[in-house]
């Protein structure tokens, strides 16, 4: 069997390697050779894709309190499984849902939706195994943190005795049948940011990401009895509202300076109530009708953090159908894209999964094509760089077949993680001694690692006699990516035909998905 090495082909090959490989157009390109390199927008070469797994009440795992470490582990598996047969490249996993901790935390108590009782060791270290299986499959992990909630319900003495709130029950607000740490008392948001920074501080996670609850949502008929903390820590505020606002400013740019500074590649994102302030409300708003304004009702100046670039990406829960008149997907959508142009801010855009099927708010999601037209939506916006999923159940039961059309019509290709420069800019050095050959299961690839910075690679293909030689600008050649597991690293491609020359290619990415240059090898046959 004849092996190839790409450095060492000859002639008009190794120029379509070295032109074509490399991100570079040929010298040579005719416009019917444009068009056919044009990027397809249905297999960007990088999206973020990425589903809710969430743990509050059980909605998706663990499935139910009580169960085994093993099952446990099983269950999150299957959930990181079904993440990688989609063609995602990241989970948001909900590791604090009510004060409490999926990890053996020094603030906090372990979570209760674990083992059914909260400080109760369900056995193992739930986020140090979901880290590491995660990145096992190339998988961002982004640990998702509930801010402010501390129950579910309004017992502060079913807290266990040790936990922070039951120390100091003068934080604690009772709220629409919950309890919160008060956000305007500095010492509880001191204490979030000490709980969030042990898992940032001890674990290899990927990116701090919180929800939509920060004020609690308005509950008809309640007040949120901060008017003494506002009488005690409101100087210098001429009303409740504002300084309410700056209590969750405060949250945000604290934490977000914290983060970068203990661990620099770690991304802090936010996914908020999708509609800011109403054009009713504010003529800069959004075309809406919608009952919560996240600025007026839940104290979040959203369209600030972005302004200010206080965090890393945002993922306005955009849970409407297209052409529903009080919230309209088609309106809110490109409303965000005008908020970020300009930032290093990213763009993701919350998918309601969980009304497929369910909802009588719109027709619209009795339609399977929905999410999918929403997709469709997003790839002619550019500041739309992907898309995460709520929640992970809803996913899974593909209702209507719904996933399975839009996975079979954007998800056809894998697709590597937007590079964020603002954060780091710097790409690794590219791989060496790369080589493919036959295998009875395929074609495998080998290449050596150059630099330690490279923390995955994306493997490319291309038939050498028909195939296109266009620039990887999407990801129609991409075959896979692969977590980087020491000096020397394969793939086997199963997909190969056999008898068929190809040329493969491999890249190094780091830690924030900068990529090096590829560097080819051929196979003839």
């Amino acid at each position: 069997m004849r092996v190839w090495r790409a450095m060492g082909v000859l002639g008009v090959t190794a120029g379509l390697l070295l032109s074509g490989l490399t991100g570079t157009a040929s010298a040579v390109q005719t416009p019917a050779d444009q068009q056919a390199c044009a990027p397809n927008a249905s297999t960007p070469l990088r999206q973020f894709r990425a589903t809710w797994i969430s743990s509050v009440v059980n909605i998706d795992w663990p499935s139910k309190t009580g169960l085994s470490a093993a099952q446990q582990q099983s269950e999150l598996v299957g959930w990181l499984d079904d993440a990688v047969r989609q063609h995602h490249n990241a989970v948001i996993l909900q590791v604090r849902p009510t004060a409490d901790a999926f990890w053996p935390s020094k603030v906090e108590p372990w979570s209760q939706y674990l083992t059914g009782k909260q400080g109760g060791d369900p056995g193992y270290d739930p986020l140090a195994f979901a880290v590491a299986e995660a990145h096992k499959r190339n998988l961002e992990l982004h640990a998702w943190f509930n801010p402010y909630r501390l129950s579910m319900g309004t017992d502060i003495n079913a807290l266990i005795p040790t936990h922070p709130a039951r120390q100091h029950p003068d934080w604690v607000v009772t709220y629409g049948g919950k309890l919160y740490y008060n956000p305007g008392i500095p010492a509880a948001r001191k204490l979030v940011e000490d709980a969030i920074m042990d898992a940032v501080s001890n674990y290899d996670i990927d990116g701090v990401h919180f929800d939509d609850y920060f004020y609690p949502y308005p509950v008809a008929g309640q007040v949120f009895d901060d008017a003494a903390t506002y009488a005690q820590y409101g100087g210098g505020f001429s009303n409740i509202a504002d300084w309410r606002r700056n209590n969750i400013d405060l949250l945000i740019q604290e934490l977000g300076g914290k983060i970068h500074a203990a661990k620099p590649w770690v991304k802090f994102g936010i996914s908020p109530f999708a509609v800011w302030r109403n054009k009713a409300t504010d003529p800069e708003g959004t075309d809406t009708t919608a009952g919560v304004q996240t600025y007026d009702d839940l104290a979040a100046d959203t369209r600030k953090w972005v302004r200010d670039e206080w965090i890393d990406y945002i993922v306005p829960q955009v849970y409407w159908a297209g052409g529903f008149a009080p919230a309209d997907y088609n309106k809110i959508v490109p409303w965000w894209a005008e908020q970020v142009r300009g930032t290093h801010v990213h763009l993701y855009i919350g998918e309601a999964t969980y009304k497929v099927g369910t909802s009588t708010q719109s027709p619209d999601w009795s339609d399977p094509a929905e999410l999918s037209d929403h997709l469709a939506f997003d790839s002619a916006i550019p500041e739309v760089k992907g898309n995460i999923f709520f929640s992970a159940k809803d996913v899974r039961a593909d209702r209507l077949g719904a996933t399975t059309l839009l996975n079979n019509t954007w998800y056809t290709r894998p697709a590597l993680i937007p590079a964020m420069p603002a954060l780091d800019s710097r790409a690794p050095l590219p791989v060496h001694a790369v080589h493919a050959s036959r295998t009875s299961d395929g074609v495998q690839v080998k290449w050596s690692r150059t630099s330690k910075d490279s923390t995955s690679y994306a493997i490319y293909r291309r038939e050498l006699r028909g195939g296109d030689h266009c620039p990887d600008n999407d990801a129609r050649n991409l075959v896979a990516t692969v977590r980087s597991t020491g000096a020397a690293q394969s793939y086997t491609d199963t997909t190969a035909t056999p008898g068929t020359a190809y040329i493969y290619s491999v890249t190094a990415l780091d830690r924030l998905a900068n990529q090096s240059i590829a560097i080819p090898a051929v196979i003839l046959r």
